[in-house]
């Protein structure tokens, strides 16, 4: 689906049986090294916002750099299952980090990630190691049909738990917004 991300993120208590399931089901895509730095703009605070819905963020994946916005949708209780997504390569990172630091853009987090990713189905699973936070897992949809988003969110969950996750926390905020707020994140526990 073209601009749009539906996905969840979560702490799993359990990560060997869904490692196990991804195995023997999934198909292994390959380990990445993910340096993270999200920004603000000048014009407009995206951390002012509670929860943050917006996110500019540069990448260095593995030497490969992007540019990616986000802007989330949440409920009226907090709840975010969807968000449009805006993602381009960039040649020179450094280049862009300079035009960012001209424009008064504010470097405001950085998370570091180590990732394992593989593709089962019609998602994509991101088991995650992130620096100062832990273990998570993010799972992402990847199909072409136009779906409901919190259908395919519970799909999710549903399959994390008969896949035996045991206890799951999902996190509605992101790794930016734990790293920077964390008595502030909304965690619902499945």
């Amino acid at each position: 689906m073209s601009d749009i991300e539906i996905e969840i993120q979560a702490k799993i208590e359990h990560k060997k049986p869904l490692l196990d399931f991804l195995k023997k089901q999934g198909k292994f895509v390959g380990e990445q090294h993910q340096i993270d730095e999200y920004y603000t703009a000048p014009h407009r605070d995206f951390i002012a916002v509670r929860p943050a819905k917006e996110w500019l963020r540069l990448r260095d994946d593995n030497g490969k750099y992007s540019i990616n916005y986000k802007n989330w949708y949440f409920t009226k209780t907090g709840e975010s299952h969807y968000c449009d997504e805006y993602e381009s390569p960039v040649a020179n990172i450094e280049k862009l980090q300079k035009i960012f630091e001209a424009l008064d853009f504010k470097k405001i987090a950085t998370v570091d990630k180590k990732r394992q990713l593989w593709m089962y189905d019609n998602y994509e699973f991101a088991i995650d190691s992130v620096a100062n936070l832990g273990d998570f897992v993010e799972i992402e949809y990847k199909g072409s049909a136009k779906v409901v988003p919190t259908k395919v969110t519970a799909e999710m969950i549903k399959l994390l738990k008969k896949i035996g996750c045991g206890r799951i926390e999902r996190n509605y905020n992101g790794y930016p917004f734990m790293l920077l707020f964390p008595d502030e994140v909304k965690i619902d526990v499945l």
